[in-house]
């Protein structure tokens, strides 16, 4: 549960370190918006990410790829508490078992609200997947632009972050991999 109250005496004493004043009539209100901001961004801090892919469906006769390509995300750097934002591509091979494509997606969305890594976001999607829905293989591939390293720091605009997970089949098979791969980058430039 987020605690406004903390959050807005937090935003005030930052607001003074800076040296300005809390009081000031263009940041009076800001903390209070910064509070309610956080409650938004960290939504999914408060939900399963493991109930979301709970309702599927029985489907013995689908084993080929499936994929969900291009899912717009945001989440928060947990080092800066700066912004990070791209899009993920998964991808499974049932193993008689499948779940409704937006399921997918808001898997993502839980788990890209809260304090996060690209990295641990990419493996605990793949995991995710991998532990409920018991796939064949799981391939998760997300690309990223940080602001902690765009407006601070090595200031290096236009960098992407490219993170990767696979299990099972991606894992163990090159073809199934490059498969995945080839098939995210199709009608791209």
């Amino acid at each position: 549960m987020i605690d406004h109250d903390k959050i807005q005496q937090a935003v005030r004493l930052i607001i003074e370190a800076i040296g300005e004043d809390s009081n000031r009539e263009g940041l009076i209100g800001t903390p209070q918006r910064i509070a309610q901001m956080y409650e938004e961004v960290f939504w999914g801090l408060e939900q399963d990410p493991r109930q979301v892919l709970l309702v599927g469906f029985e489907e013995e006769r689908h084993k080929e790829m499936v994929i969900v390509r291009d899912i717009p995300f945001y989440s928060m750097c947990e080092h800066h508490f700066l912004p990070f934002h791209g899009v993920a591509h998964l991808g499974y091979i049932p193993n008689g078992r499948i779940v409704g494509l937006s399921k997918l997606a808001r898997l993502v969305d839980i788990l890209s609200r809260r304090p996060q890594v690209q990295e641990r976001l990419t493996s605990q999607i793949a995991d995710i997947i991998d532990e409920t829905l018991q796939p064949d293989g799981v391939g998760v591939v997300i690309e990223a632009v940080h602001l902690c390293m765009t407006m601070r720091g090595v200031k290096k605009p236009g960098s992407v972050v490219i993170t990767s997970a696979n299990r099972g089949l991606f894992r163990s098979r090159a073809a199934t991999r490059a498969e995945f791969i080839s098939l995210i980058q199709n009608g791209r430039r």
